[in-house]
């Protein structure tokens, strides 16, 4: 298994990931009570939007934790085995999720 390839791989996502949360703290922002410059319905349309966002940047920090280990993995020499079972996971699983820490099998119980 190519670890230099993955690690890349997770730091690029990471970088990515970094980015868009920078982006996206002014729509969380807390929205304005003032009534008389935006109507209740554009509030609701504001804290609507505000939720969603904050919700977006929680499963963007889920995963950041996510790659954080992944990457604590590569660097113990545990990166790739399953961390339930300590099977080898497979290289096409970790190409769609590199901070999967899971096995297919393993995965698939845990959503049964």
């Amino acid at each position: 298994m190519d670890m230099a390839y993955y690690k890349q791989k997770l730091l690029n996502l990471q970088a990515e990931l970094q980015l868009a949360d920078e982006s996206s703290k002014e729509a969380a922002s807390t929205v304005a009570l003032d009534q008389t410059r935006v109507g209740r319905l554009s509030r609701m349309d504001a804290l609507q939007g505000q939720a969603m966002s904050k919700a977006t940047r929680q499963r963007r920090e889920l995963e950041l934790q996510r790659i954080a280990v992944a990457l604590k993995h590569i660097e113990s020499g545990d990166y790739g085995y399953c961390m339930e079972c300590g099977e080898e996971i497979a290289p096409a699983r970790l190409d769609i999720d590199p901070a999967t820490p899971l096995c297919i099998n393993c995965a698939s119980k845990r959503d049964i």
